[in-house]
């Protein structure tokens, strides 16, 4: 046991850079709100975890490959810390995850892989238990292949489940597992054995695969009814990186795939467009809560990438916004989708939410001046003859009651959004339900 493990791990802090330059992720806010044991499961099916008031599975994620070696494990401690103490756990972000590079650059004799003595020398049983008792839960890296992206140990098939077993030993609670140095007839047979040697070990494990993204993302090589059956969560599409532009074509891709990729989202299983940069250097004020809008919408899992000692007041308002963690942990689990798409540049997006509830958002891509955007809830296809009630998610005012025929203006700013909460004060007669329609259909609350 490290020495000074109640409580905090004192001022030691190592200098961390940019995401970038550095690829540090502070704070991966994965959310498995309250993840509960794991259920009985058939034999690959993991949807006991991850499921819509865990769902997102909030945490950090930190990389070692370019931290000085001596600071790497006192960085892990730091930002438990962070989490701990400034709020952070109390909204669901439970999970700190090791990025790439925290394994020695060999496998042990016994075949066992080990973490690098330098950058953790008190192994990651040690971190995981500090981590624990912080009310924390510990992720960490792996990769189906010869080498992992990084270049360190992969796992290739003879050791899916010693690594599985060796994980579980260390009390991990997540895995993200990438597809780096692996053929895709591998990665057919090595992420459905992985899921069978996670459940095998008893502790409840979260597994996030990156198969679809090295699959192209999208049918027919991928088969999102057998992924949804064996992954909590998966990446189907770039990295991201800190800039606008990579934001811009994350969304693109997700929204012009989204009769695809919307209904393969549910509680338990979730489409991953990869971490929030917010607190970085690459997105404006304007573009960061339009990332978290945006995500939000998309019931992504929410991975924080910032250093979460310096993280500015602007940014952490944006990351710990009560309204919009609500929204993104709605019960249903329910994937929004891009429902207006204007030639003046401005988007509308639907989320429907529990209790007849809706999240929208307006979202302009202009990048000249902030642009009125009249509509009503009618032509955004709401059912008749039914009054809301509008909350703005940033600010938190109750913006007043809205019918459906009302015509309404917002005013979005450049490459910012409005986000609006609606709830129903009354409704039509007709019972209220919301289902997924099918590709074509559009996407819209429903009465049936």
């Amino acid at each position: 046991m490290w020495p000074g493990f109640a409580g905090s791990r004192g001022n030691a802090s190592p200098s961390v850079r940019s995401i970038n330059t550095d690829r540090v992720y502070m704070g991966a806010l994965e959310t498995l709100l309250r993840l509960r044991p794991a259920l009985q499961r058939p034999q690959l099916t993991r949807k006991s975890l991850c499921l819509p008031d865990l769902v997102r599975c909030k945490g950090r994620r930190v990389s070692a490959c370019h931290v000085p070696s001596i600071h790497s494990e006192q960085l892990f401690f730091d930002m438990a810390d962070r989490l701990a103490e400034d709020g952070w756990r109390e909204l669901g972000y439970e999970y700190i995850n090791i990025d790439d590079c925290w394994s020695a650059k060999q496998r042990d004799a016994a075949g066992q892989l080990v973490p690098d003595p330098k950058r953790f020398p008190s192994g990651i049983k040690a971190l995981a238990d500090y981590v624990h008792s912080r009310g924390l839960k510990l992720g960490i890296y792996g990769d189906l292949g010869v080498f992992t992206c990084g270049g360190y140990p992969g796992t290739m098939l003879e050791h899916v489940q010693q690594d599985a077993q060796t994980f579980a030993a260390w009390g991990v609670d997540m895995l993200k597992l990438d597809g780096c140095y692996s053929s895709a007839e591998e990665q057919a047979k090595g992420y459905p054995e992985m899921a069978r040697a996670l459940n095998a070990t008893g502790r409840p494990i979260v597994y996030s695969c990156s198969w679809p993204a090295y699959q192209g993302g999208l049918p027919p090589k991928v088969n999102y009814t057998i992924l949804a059956e064996i992954c909590n969560l998966w990446r189907n599409y770039d990295d991201i990186q800190d800039s606008w532009d990579s934001v811009l074509s994350i969304v693109d891709w997700f929204f012009a795939n989204q009769d695809v990729l919307q209904p393969a989202a549910g509680p338990g299983h979730w489409n991953d467009p990869d971490m929030l940069i917010i607190g970085n250097f690459g997105l404006s004020y304007e573009q960061s809560r339009s990332q978290m809008a945006l995500w939000t919408v998309m019931a992504a899992p929410l991975l924080m990438s910032t250093d979460l000692r310096t993280i500015s007041p602007s940014a952490k308002e944006i990351l710990q916004n009560r309204l919009m963690i609500q929204i993104n942990q709605d019960p249903l689990g329910i994937q929004g989708r891009r429902i207006v798409k204007e030639k003046s540049h401005i988007e509308v997006f639907l989320r429907p939410l529990s209790q007849a509830a809706s999240a929208l958002v307006f979202f302009s891509r202009r990048t000249d001046m902030p642009f009125h955007y009249t509509t009503s809830l009618a032509k955004l296809h709401f059912p008749e003859d039914a009054v809301y009630e509008v909350q703005d998610v940033f600010v938190g005012k109750i913006i007043g009651a809205l019918k459906t025929a009302d015509n309404f203006s917002v005013v979005i700013n450049p490459s910012g959004v409005v986000m609006w909460y609606l709830r129903p004060m009354a409704l039509p007669v007709q019972p209220w339900h919301v289902r997924h329609q099918a590709p074509g259909e559009g996407f819209r609350p429903t009465l049936l």
